[in-house]
């Protein structure tokens, strides 16, 4: 998922973050950008859970959101590990 993509659906990519991890407010999530490294980093600091936990939940909210012959998620997912 690209950059555009990310932008055009961070509404909704944004409230299933929420639903999945309540305690993160919009004001942080703004803050990131969309940007699934700092989301998954905002998850490990509020959560203090491994990265591994929530990565796999993350991965897939982003996914669910984008073109399916777009592996631009699974390009940024591998480089969090």
């Amino acid at each position: 998922m690209n950059k555009d993509q990310v932008s055009g659906k961070w509404l909704e990519i944004k409230g299933d973050i929420q639903k999945a991890w309540g305690n993160l407010t919009d004001d942080e999530l703004e803050k990131t950008k969309g940007d699934m490294k700092s989301i998954q980093g905002l998850i490990q600091q509020k959560y203090g859970k491994a990265k591994d936990d929530s990565e796999k939940k993350l991965s897939d909210i982003f996914n669910r959101f984008g073109d399916k012959k777009d592996h631009t998620v699974d390009k940024v997912k591998n480089s969090l590990k």
